[in-house]
């Protein structure tokens, strides 16, 4: 283990290290398992989980979240909090990171990764069922364009309508009305809350690529703050690390965001690391899916000096070989970079327009 933290002038000494989190219910989760994580590791120290705060996502529930545009959503004033000193590390869904952080910002470190599949939770009288079984014009409810593209691909006998709200609000309004024959959410979230018996049918990757960083939680600091980023560092899981720079290279080099369907799988064996990537016009009509892969298996060198605050977007890894995250980030943006010579480009700025103009 390494020895407590070094004491610097603004020592963790003495003071407690503040968390901040967002108020709905599944962020709390993510951010008091992290904080017992930390608690195990570092019996001295003191942590506060700060500032139960509303985002501007978790407010705008009237607009589909690829409408809104702003793809630092759930995360901007926590940031601010950041920057502030009012807080010293903060708990995110990975997949809610932008893959370009702001300046001065890094995620120190990418927690083990919870299942990365989606899944459908039935309407209570749909128990039983899965999607391909479900009747004609059968209504489900999703926010998310990647997962409303493949599936109408999939399930054209299906009809799908955007369902805004935490998980709690979703599955009141599933549960409640009769609109939504199903809803389809990450089966991460579900797990995190205690729901796990809610998933009706688990969505393999023949079925629905996920999210880049879907099921993975980060922790975002003050990339200056050495002692708060060593500290954070031990949470580090390298597999996830491993997958997640490929994921969101490949997103970064598509210029994808919330407002485009992108979809990736990754697998990591035997020091291989297996990326698959796929783009999607809004109909799902339209695709374009490759895999990659490349080796990930080098030797941990000590890389001391100036780049020891070397950031693959926007990760900083230090217990992770340098040589592998930089194999794992050229990954993706080699398989990005092949999607487009096959004409991604054209289909996700299709898709950008008419979802700009829904």
């Amino acid at each position: 283990a390494d020895p407590l933290l070094p004491r610097g002038e603004n020592g963790v000494d003495g003071r407690a290290v503040r968390v901040g989190t967002r108020r709905s219910q599944l962020a709390r989760i993510q951010t008091d398992s992290v904080v017992t994580m930390l608690r195990e590791l570092y019996p001295d120290l003191r942590f506060e989980i700060a500032v139960a705060m509303s985002t501007t996502g978790d407010k705008i529930l009237d607009t589909a979240l690829s409408k809104i545009g702003e793809k630092s959503l759930f995360t901007k004033e926590l940031e601010n909090a950041l920057e502030r000193n009012e807080v010293d590390l903060v708990v995110h869904s990975l997949k809610d990171l932008p893959t370009s952080l702001p300046p001065g910002f890094t995620i120190g470190a990418v927690c083990k990764r919870e299942n990365p599949l989606d899944a459908v939770v039935f309407h209570p009288k749909n128990c039983g069922k899965t999607l391909s079984l479900l009747p004609e014009k059968s209504v489900i409810g999703t926010s998310s364009l990647r997962r409303a593209a493949q599936l109408k691909k999939k399930f054209p006998h299906l009809e799908f309508r955007d369902i805004r709200g935490n998980l709690n609000t979703r599955l009141k309004k599933l549960d409640e009305k009769e609109d939504f024959s199903a809803v389809v959410l990450a089966a991460a979230g579900l797990k995190r809350m205690g729901w796990e018996n809610r998933i009706g049918q688990l969505l393999g990757p023949e079925d629905c690529l996920y999210a880049v960083g879907q099921g993975a939680l980060a922790v975002e600091v003050r990339a200056k703050d050495q002692e708060i980023l060593h500290m954070v560092s031990a949470l580090h899981d390298p597999d996830t690390v491993l997958c997640c720079i490929a994921e969101r290279a490949f997103m970064k080099r598509l210029e994808g965001g919330c407002s485009v369907p992108v979809a990736v799988n990754t697998l990591l064996k035997d020091g291989q690391l297996y990326l698959t990537g796929a783009v999607y016009s809004l109909d799902g009509s339209d695709s374009l899916k490759e895999t990659m892969q490349t080796s990930v298996t080098y030797p941990h060198q000590n890389e001391d000096g100036p780049n020891d605050d070397v950031q693959h977007v926007g990760i900083t890894a230090k217990n992770v070989p340098g040589q592998a995250q930089e194999a794992a980030e050229n990954l993706g943006v080699e398989l990005a970079s092949l999607l487009l010579n096959k004409g991604a480009k054209h289909i996700l700025s299709v898709a950008r327009q008419l979802n700009d103009a829904r």
